[in-house]
């Protein structure tokens, strides 16, 4: 039985691409999604995914918590980290165009066992991280409504439970209807198709990249160089300011990059993968983090650090300023817009892992139907967007969005060691684009994500072991004796 646990799916080099042909490589039956997205429709998904809770949430919580004006060297390190596992997913992507990301990377490399392992831990980074920036969605709309006299109750815009010292409490709320909807409404166009899905997203990706623009090209001038000083605050416990603080920093903002790799997710619908692939995840991570650098410059420049620790940062600032009072709903309607792509791409994500998973068999196989008219992973959509509705509207996510960077590191690491598995066992596989110095960036690229993974988190370890274990009994109770290779070798 152990044997069979690392059984590794057969991988064929994937024939080039073209617009609308299909590619038999290493999952059958790919061919039944639609290959319509650009290189710079790729570069836009990645910038839909990263760009929002990292500028409009976590930037401000990161800096007055951890690492004061040098969150710029957090969001820097971060970056870096996500750089070294972007190389090793453009070459996984480039060489094998399908909808799985890290899930069908690892059964190509590590064996199936490890390949669900990765894909459960997805589960964490796309469903349980749309259902996070979900409930920040929330709060930016209410808080907008509310500018106009509008706003919703509490008992309808704030989930009906909360987790106080390590209890489950009632609110007094009903639900978070705004979360519910912008799920619900999402879920539906993904249903549609990717390529609406992708034009509404370069739509979203404009607007907030303007409202980016703005927010620095204006208040860039009432930046007080004072509030950068001391740059690293003197360490004042674990985690709290100095090199340790920024490290911090560091991990807190990763859930801030999380989502370029759903670019990878959508390698089967690429029209030339093989070249587009690495445009897109590196491209979009390059920018990302140029525009984080900025942000957060200008953005612990308007404001002492201490002062930044709010859900809106951003606006936070602007509300110091008086002249700068129609910035602040500006921001607002792009941190609605921002986190809306967000969402979009998370919830276009998980569908096609799920899709990979069940055409493996390790899934039932209702997640692999595909809709004949709009050739969507319709049934995936569906149930992804009921759980991801149901989690927004009813439960503290809170807690569970560190839990998101945690499953979201394994998957870089595993991607990492990944490719140099594969570089020894199967040499002869054609890759379009390789990891320059590979002996070198694939192991530190594992090493400084297992590092965040380790270091930071090591408070929410039962609650991991808890998702591991029921995605075990999930797998050993279904999935293994499933599994489409588990029947072909007998």
């Amino acid at each position: 039985m152990l044997k069979s646990l690392f059984r590794v799916k057969p991988v064929e080099p994937a024939g080039h691409v073209d617009a609308g042909e299909p590619v038999e490589g290493s999952l059958q039956g790919e061919a039944t999604l639609k290959r319509t997205l650009t290189a710079r429709q790729l570069v836009l998904l990645g910038i839909g995914a990263v760009i929002g809770a990292g500028i409009f949430v976590l930037s401000g919580h990161a800096a007055a918590e951890h690492a004061g004006p040098a969150v710029v060297l957090s969001f820097i390190i971060a970056g870096f980290a996500c750089a070294l596992a972007g190389l090793c997913y453009a070459e996984f992507s480039a060489m094998l165009p399908v909808s799985g990301s890290a899930y069908s990377y690892s059964y190509a490399t590590l064996g199936e066992f490890v390949a669900w392992f990765i894909g459960w831990n997805l589960v964490l980074e796309y469903m349980f991280a749309a259902s996070t920036v979900a409930v920040g969605w929330s709060g930016y709309l209410n808080s907008l409504l509310t500018t106009f006299g509008i706003g919703l109750p509490a008992s309808l815009s704030a989930a009906p439970l909360n987790v106080v010292d390590g209890s489950i409490v009632y609110t007094g709320g009903l639900i978070n209807l705004p979360a519910v909807a912008i799920i619900a409404a999402i879920s539906g166009l993904c249903y549609v198709g990717i390529t609406q899905s992708a034009i509404v997203n370069s739509i979203i990706v404009a607007i907030k990249v303007t409202v980016i623009v703005l927010f620095v090209a204006f208040a860039a001038k009432y930046v007080n160089p004072d509030n950068w000083v001391p740059f690293i605050p003197e360490n004042q416990g674990p985690g709290r300011f100095g090199i340790d603080g920024v490290i911090r920093g560091a991990s807190v903002v990763f859930f801030a990059y999380i989502g370029f790799d759903a670019v990878s997710t959508a390698a089967g619908e690429a029209k030339n993968p093989q070249r587009d692939m690495p445009m897109g995840i590196l491209g979009s991570l390059v920018i990302c983090t140029i525009i984080y650098i900025i942000v957060a410059s200008v953005l612990t420049g308007l404001l002492p650090y201490p002062q930044l620790s709010t859900p809106k940062p951003v606006a936070t600032a602007l509300e110091a300023y008086p002249a700068l009072s129609w910035l602040k709903h500006i921001v607002e309607l792009g941190a609605i817009a921002g986190l809306s792509s967000v969402i979009l791409v998370m919830l276009m994500g998980q569908p096609r892992i799920f899709y990979s998973m069940a055409k493996d068999g390790l899934l039932p196989k209702m997640f692999a139907k595909v809709h004949p008219k709009f050739q969507t992973p319709y049934v995936g959509t569906i149930i992804v967007g009921v759980f991801a509705a149901l989690l927004a509207g009813f439960l503290p996510i809170g807690l569970l969005g560190e839990l998101v960077s945690m499953g979201t590191l394994l998957a870089f690491a595993t991607v990492c060691v990944g490719v140099i598995v594969l570089r020894r066992t199967r040499p002869d596989l054609p890759r379009p684009f390789r990891v320059p110095f590979a002996t070198i960036i694939c192991p530190l690229g594992a090493i400084v994500c297992l590092y965040l993974f380790w270091k930071p988190f090591s408070e929410h370890w039962p609650l991991m072991t808890g998702w591991t274990v029921l995605g075990l009994l999930i797998y050993f109770f279904y999935g293994y004796r499933n599994s489409r290779i588990g029947k072909l070798q007998g």
